[in-house]
């Protein structure tokens, strides 16, 4: 991007921030914006993705699964990507959910969750323990969420979608660690979104800082005592960055800075003048410092007691009883060599696995709660396409194994029935041993079970030809 393509406040405010830093910064917009993918743990070891993978990788510093791949590869198109082995997420976006810090078995909310790249960050670090509320205010994009919740294999993610005073009304200090991933202005996404310049001005600047305060005094009462706050954007604006800290410390004496390490290539956030705020806490990644997008994040802990301690106990979800999924405990004990562990619930037709815990959802408007067991419909159980992409291929009965790169798992992908030869009944699909559906075999024929509204063509590579 050429500079004066940017908005000329933008570089007005840019030079004066910058400094003698602003000509490396203005150059960067000319070179091109790097891609990078992170590794779903949930799925396999980095270990054994990086012996399978035909991509050109080199690491992200701040992300230990984080990954650039070259400008000639498209991971986007592998069938791998289907079963979410990979999410494809700018590197400078990974590093917020690397300080929050979540562990297994904790509560955690990621309030501002859509599209769920730093979501599936955070599932991996708590591997399917504890609970994960994600929530997106807008139907859309909390649509979106689910579904990539859905493809990274989560089991213990709560997806909501809902305005984030009314979450703050129900979990009073009942989360660990939040991250409020704000929305905002955008300018650190100018060079990888030229369209967003479009969008920008001071007057959006400003209506993004009111609404950053808002959602953060809503994350601020949900955060137990001892509790962890990240906050983040994707946005250079010291009024949506260091200024948003200083307000809601301001608003909330109970909080305090907590000190992070500064990794390579970040720098400390800005301290020069009082409504710049201040800096311990915070980071920025900038374009002409490493290899990312522009990024802010500050981490904030609030005062009291420390983590572990007892906290208000609030109504959980009561869960069904075994009489009432009885047909799905008969397709486990048939097709399952493992029985996932939660609470089980229904909403309609439809069988979901809850994490033990579960609070009470009651009045939420909820899109997914919990692992997506299955359809129950007059004495049949369907499975669902998550419960297929939550299992390993040696967590069920029968698998169907099939090469990655092969024309059998594009047809797959594609909707496609396949020829096959086995035991009549279900069948979990996939690819070079990740699992990317289900299939039902009878007569030598595999039926196929791959969600019609997720079908496509997918590039594969044979014989060094490219073929969709």
């Amino acid at each position: 991007m050429e500079g004066q393509k940017l908005p000329q406040e933008f570089l007005d405010r840019m030079k004066e921030m910058l400094g003698e830093d602003y000509p490396a910064f203005l150059e960067s917009y000319a070179c091109p914006n790097r891609q990078s993918l992170r590794v779903n743990t949930l799925k396999g070891t980095k270990e054994a993705f990086l012996q399978k993978a035909a991509f050109d990788l080199t690491p992200v510093v701040w992300e230990e699964n984080g990954f650039y791949y070259g400008a000639g590869h498209q991971p986007g198109r592998h069938p791998w990507h289907e079963a979410g082995v990979y999410y494809i997420q700018e590197a400078s976006a990974m590093a917020p959910a690397v300080f929050l810090g979540a562990a297994p078995g904790e509560r955690v909310l990621d309030l501002c969750a859509a599209p769920g790249g730093k979501s599936g960050q955070i599932a991996a670090a708590m591997r399917q323990q504890g609970i994960l509320v994600l929530n997106e205010i807008h139907p859309a994009r909390a649509k979106i969420l689910s579904e990539n919740a859905e493809r990274m294999g989560m089991a213990n993610a709560i997806v909501t979608n809902a305005a984030p005073e009314e979450l703050a009304q129900r979990f009073m200090g009942w989360f660990d660690r939040i991250l409020v991933d704000a929305p905002c202005s955008g300018e650190g996404m100018f060079r990888k979104n030229p369209e967003a310049c479009l969008e920008w001005s001071l007057q959006n600047v400003e209506l993004c800082a009111r609404r950053q305060d808002t959602i953060l005094d809503s994350a601020a009462g949900m955060l137990r005592a001892g509790g962890r706050l990240v906050y983040s954007t994707c946005t250079f604006a010291p009024e949506e960055d260091e200024g948003s800290v200083l307000r809601f410390l301001r608003r909330h004496p109970e909080f305090e800075p907590e000190n992070v390490p500064l990794l390579e290539g970040m720098e400390r956030g800005f301290s020069r003048c009082e409504t710049e705020g201040p800096s311990a806490c915070s980071l920025r990644l900038w374009p002409h410092r490493l290899a990312g997008e522009g990024h802010f994040l500050a981490v904030l802990r609030k005062t009291g007691e420390r983590l572990g301690a007892r906290r208000e106990k609030y109504r959980e979800e009561k869960g069904l009883s075994p009489a009432e999924y009885a047909d799905y405990t008969k397709f486990a004990k048939e097709n399952l060599a493992v029985l996932p562990e939660g609470r089980y619930l229904r909403f309609g037709e439809q069988l979901y696995l809850a994490p033990a815990g579960t609070p009470s959802l009651r009045g939420l408007r909820v899109l997914r709660p919990g692992l997506h067991l299955g359809t129950q419909k007059k004495g049949n159980f369907v499975p669902a396409h998550a419960l297929a992409l939550f299992l390993k291929p040696q967590e069920a009965v029968r698998c169907l194994d099939l090469p990655a790169d092969g024309r059998e798992a594009a047809d797959f992908l594609a909707g496609e029935t396949l020829s096959a030869e086995g035991e009549k009944g279900w069948y979990l699909i996939a690819a070079d041993g990740y699992s990317i559906g289900w299939g039902k075999l009878a007569g030598g024929q595999m039926k196929n079970h791959y969600p019609k509204g997720l079908r496509k063509k997918i590039g594969i590579r044979i014989s060094n030809r490219e073929e969709v």
